[in-house]
């Protein structure tokens, strides 16, 4: 088969630990297999980045393992295409059975051009929908509380809600703030 790659290398990621296998295609016709784990800690996620480098390794391809091939995705990604991999398109592949052979198996596909690979988003659309998802999530919790005030206001049966639309509201928050402050008047 065609060898597309001279050099690449792909990483089996898991959630405390990463098997990397290196392939580099000898000009005998021979290929050379490096493994080495790594830590999935930052430090030993910047070595396997050195590593990788001191190897001219610019072609890599890693499963989409969960959330856990995010932080090695973002460290590796600087100088290099990372072919991101669906595992499902690689669990139906009998006889692999350790992490080694997952990561040999995985590299052995990328040097011949076989792996498909998902869309990633340049870095600065991922950085924006981060904040996206993340404002969703406060504007979200924000609405929760709302409600669970609403709750406790009606619980002790003052209808706010029926004299003012938004009872956080500049005046619906002076209405909380004098219930507080003792006023028992509801003309006041």
């Amino acid at each position: 088969m065609q060898v597309m790659y001279e050099r690449c290398a792909a990483v089996d990621v898991h959630k405390k630990m990463v098997v990397v296998c290196v392939l580099i295609a000898l000009a005998n016709g021979a290929v050379e297999k490096l493994i080495r784990t790594f830590s999935t800690m930052t430090a030993d996620l910047l070595a396997l980045d050195e590593w990788l480098r001191s190897q001219d390794i610019e072609e890599l391809a890693m499963e989409s393992t969960g959330v856990f091939w995010y932080p090695v995705y973002n460290l590796l990604e600087e100088g290099r295409h990372i072919t991101l991999v669906n595992p499902q398109h690689m669990k139906a592949v009998p006889g692999r059975k350790t992490d080694i052979k997952d990561s040999e198996w995985l590299a052995d596909l990328l040097q011949h051009g076989l792996l498909k690979g998902s869309f990633i988003p340049p870095e600065p659309i991922r950085e924006l929908r981060e904040l996206v998802r993340y404002r969703k999530t406060l504007v979200a919790e924000r609405a929760t509380a709302v409600n669970r005030l609403q709750k406790v206001l009606e619980g002790a049966n003052i209808k706010l809600s029926a004299v003012a639309t938004d009872i956080l509201g500049k005046s619906g928050r002076a209405m909380i703030e004098a219930l507080i402050g003792g006023e028992q008047d509801a003309e006041a």
